[in-house]
């Protein structure tokens, strides 16, 4: 009978271990889980009960009370450790210790959840065989940066009724609702999330649209000199990226929000020109990347130039030369300056290092021009200078600083940008007034314009500013001054390569090696013992 009794014990142990280790390794089976749980317990009861005798004979002697000084201990224990698990599930703080900080969210995140005024609820689907931790990591920061939102993670076999209410195709989709608007991301990363988040925001996409027709750089190419790059960060950051021809357009399509004339090699046509001054003059946004020439008396996009000095910028005929050496960080010469932010809304907390491979001075004009008054944006080091003599640059490829020549001195700018409140479109005299909203945007025209165009060409996109002042500016002309941050970065890849031989050696070494080193010393102490 004793036999049979203690055989109860170790029965209810058995079955208490195992739900244990179903909990883990098979959580959909969470049913099974706790009916094992509640079955080992019975046993385990069962099995004391039959030995309260022996129980309670333990409690008697001087033994009890060094038991009860353990078994205090242990209570005490316990309870600080629940205490502090109590204390750590009401609060926010958490530590990131990633080298990109993959569990934490942008600066750009941060602004868009610091701006929300209403509620945005989350709803994760995941895969209940996998679980939900994956997605937690990812979203339970959007949920920390801000009280309105809140995150609910279903498991779509559990709950099929709301699985299919949101139309989910796949596992792993995140469904953002804000304002009876719903929006979804089929992957996790931030990239993702953050423009789902900000579809549901706006309600809409902007679009920018790419001028062609004079060799301007192609949003579609994937070449080095080509602006694929741009054109899906553009995407990531909720745009829509077009192609124009103005002459076959007759105007800037009236669902533009940007305009771009990225590196044009002849000069447009006068009603090219007349379609972006009418752009600007309806509010409209316009970007002017405008590359030095390629040699003395080589075509020149002039009628732009007059553009962007009747907006108060002024482009000088130039090439910008650096000699303070910090090109040689990123492996260009003197002729590539290294772009540092100049105070602007388009450089706020800007802290990345640019590089613009050949380009023009481009600045305010001083004073302005008819009210308008542009500013830097990007300005050149103390050590470089705007070199004028472009016959000599060209012919010999050599540099001299000469201001007595017409040089222009250090620190150089290259990028400017000019708002202006631009006066609305006249309504139809049928129309009803219809003010903007006062908590919208304030409606302005603006322009921003820079010396070169390669700095936003795929083969330089690897210098780390690059392709987040090129989206700060486009974010910037967009007014969503909410997006201008530096964006997530991939994380770094810290694979191991090893060739066939390598490990081959590994394996003999785990297999082999080290069981054989533990044998070999057992061997040794028995022999020693002996």
């Amino acid at each position: 009978m004793k036999r049979v009794v203690g055989l109860l014990g170790w029965l209810g142990v058995v079955l208490v271990m195992a739900a244990v280790a179903l909990r883990f390794i098979r959580p959909e089976l969470q049913p099974w889980t706790q009916r094992l749980a509640m079955a080992g317990l019975v046993v385990v009861g069962l099995y004391a009960l039959s030995q309260w005798r022996d129980i309670a004979r333990s409690f008697q002697g001087r033994n009890v009370r060094y038991g009860s000084v353990a078994a205090g201990s242990v209570v005490l224990f316990l309870g600080i450790l629940v205490g502090v698990n109590w204390i750590a599930n009401r609060q926010t703080l958490r530590w990131d210790l990633t080298e990109g900080g993959q569990f934490s969210v942008s600066e750009q995140t941060q602004q868009i959840l610091a701006s929300l005024d209403r509620p945005v609820a989350i709803k994760a689907f995941y895969d209940g065989n996998s679980g939900s931790d994956s997605l937690r990591d990812r979203l339970d920061p959007y949920a920390v940066g801000s009280s309105q939102v809140s995150v609910e993670y279903i498991d779509p076999a559990r709950d099929p009724t709301t699985a299919k209410r949101y139309e989910i195709q796949q596992y792993g989709t995140v469904v953002f609702e804000y304002d009876g608007r719903v929006e979804r991301a089929t992957q996790s990363d931030e990239q993702s999330l953050t423009n789902a988040l900000k579809k549901v925001i706006e309600g809409q996409t902007k679009k920018v649209y790419f001028v062609q027709g004079h060799g301007e750089r192609d949003p579609a190419a994937s070449d080095v000199e080509g602006y694929s790059g741009i054109a899906d960060g553009l995407r990531t950051d909720n745009f829509e990226v077009e192609t124009v021809n103005l002459i076959q357009a007759g105007k800037v399509p009236d669902d533009a929000t940007v305009l771009v004339i990225a590196g044009p090699k002849t000069d447009v046509l006068e009603p090219e020109l007349q379609a972006v001054r009418d752009f600007l003059g309806r509010q409209g946004k316009v970007m002017l990347l405008l590359d030095p020439p390629d040699g003395v008396g080589g075509p020149e996009p002039a009628s732009l130039i007059a553009l962007a000095r009747e907006w108060g910028i002024q482009v000088g005929s130039d090439v910008v030369v650096d000699a303070s050496g910090l090109g040689q960080l990123i492996g260009t010469n003197e002729a590539s300056p290294i772009g540092l932010p100049a105070p602007h809304a388009i450089t706020d907390r800007f802290r990345l290092m640019t590089a613009f491979p050949f380009t023009r001075s481009v600045g305010p004009v001083e004073g302005g021009v008819d009210g308008r008054t542009a500013q830097k944006v990007m300005e050149t080091s103390p050590q470089s200078w705007a070199e004028s003599d472009l016959k000599r640059l060209f012919d010999s490829g050599e540099t001299e600083r000469n201001l007595d020549a017409g040089d222009t001195a250090g620190p150089v700018s290259i990028a400017a940008a000019v708002t202006v409140r631009a006066p609305a479109p006249e309504p139809p005299a049928d129309a009803p007034a219809d003010p903007p909203a006062p908590d919208g945007p304030r409606p302005e025209a603006r322009l921003v314009v820079v010396g070169d165009s390669d700095f936003a060409a795929n083969r330089v996109l690897g210098v780390p500013g690059n392709r987040d002042l090129y989206l700060n500016m486009a974010n910037w002309l967009a007014q969503q001054e909410d997006l201008i941050a530096i964006r997530p970065k991939d994380p770094s890849n810290r694979g191991i390569a090893l060739t066939a031989d390598q490990q081959a050696r590994i394996n003999w070494m785990a297999f082999l090696g080290i069981p054989g080193l533990l044998i070999a010393n057992a061997v040794r102490v028995w022999w020693k013992r002996r």
